[in-house]
């Protein structure tokens, strides 16, 4: 029942973002709640784990009952951390071979994700880019800034070729202060450049977090045969066989995705491969892993 709120697919027939983000985020947490990681899940509730020398009268009691294990209630004024959002809107993200586009999928994550952060109380903001910054919504925790943010994301639709240094170059001048940095998107550029041009995010004491979101025909595509496949974003083509599909195309993918993800681990990044068909919870623990280390 819980994973159902979870597939992209059935997300997809929800017409309101902010509705498809509280959807997502609920189920995931309520998945939570009937799991071992019981005390993960209540980090996300605006809770921390109780600390020898804590006042007993902020326990929770009612977790405690649950759960057995003791956590503070975490109150608005207490100061959290800056998520910034950086959301790849190049036109080879409007690919789709069945299910949702990478797009919409990057859009359900987005949302989710900062609905997640809002929740927590953290500052959220938001880049959209292809080959120009197209969105910008500077971090901050007013409701009104999450508005914003939810309106970029809703109106990001495929554009032109990607440029991933324009974003980044803009991120560097305008944020000065530490905070979570996720990117979304497919990555087709050498994982030398895009770890190249997130890596100084890394090195300013970020925690930098690469979704890296593809169709399953891009990862694993099956022919019937001979096709003309055409870039999205140059329109070339290329004549491709069946054979050149299972061997020579598979050892390439194979090849790109473990480069990536062994210069991301290099840099300190954090890597996570994410399929358009695949629930969304991995991706939420993803960014949860990472949120639980700044605590």
């Amino acid at each position: 029942m819980i994973q159902r709120f979870l597939d992209p697919q059935i997300l997809a027939g929800i017409a309101n973002l902010e509705l498809t983000a509280k959807t997502v985020v609920d189920g995931f947490i309520s998945g939570l709640h009937r799991s071992p990681d019981f005390g993960f899940s209540q980090e996300f509730a605006e809770y921390r784990p109780y600390v020898p020398g804590d006042d007993l009268r902020y326990v929770d009691w009612n977790v405690f009952a649950r759960a057995d294990r003791l956590y503070l209630k975490r109150y608005r004024g207490e100061t959290n951390t800056r998520v910034t959002i950086l959301l790849d809107r190049s036109h080879s993200m409007s690919f789709r071979s069945t299910g949702v586009s990478k797009i919409d999928y990057a859009r359900f994550l987005a949302a989710s994700l900062g609905y997640l952060a809002h929740k927590q109380r953290d500052a959220i903001g938001f880049i959209g880019f292809d080959d120009e910054v197209r969105d910008f919504v500077e971090p901050s925790s007013r409701q009104g800034t999450w508005i914003k943010v939810l309106h970029s994301i809703d109106r990001a639709e495929p554009g032109h070729r990607t440029d991933f240094a324009k974003p980044f170059f803009l991120f560097q001048d305008l944020m000065k202060r530490r905070g979570i940095v996720i990117v979304l998107s497919d990555f087709f550029a050498p994982p030398e450049l895009v770890i190249q041009t997130v890596a100084p995010l890394r090195y300013r004491g970020n925690d930098v977090i690469l979704f890296h979101i593809l169709d399953p025909a891009e990862i694993r595509p099956t022919l019937d045969g001979p096709r003309i496949l055409i870039d999205l974003e140059t329109a070339q083509e290329l004549e491709v066989s069946p054979d050149y599909a299972t061997t020579t195309y598979r050892e390439r993918i194979d090849a790109h995705l473990a480069d990536l993800r062994s210069r991301a681990e290099g840099a300190g990044v954090s890597y996570h491969l994410l399929e358009t068909g695949r629930p969304l919870d991995s991706a939420l623990r993803g960014y949860l892993t990472v949120r639980q280390g700044r605590l």
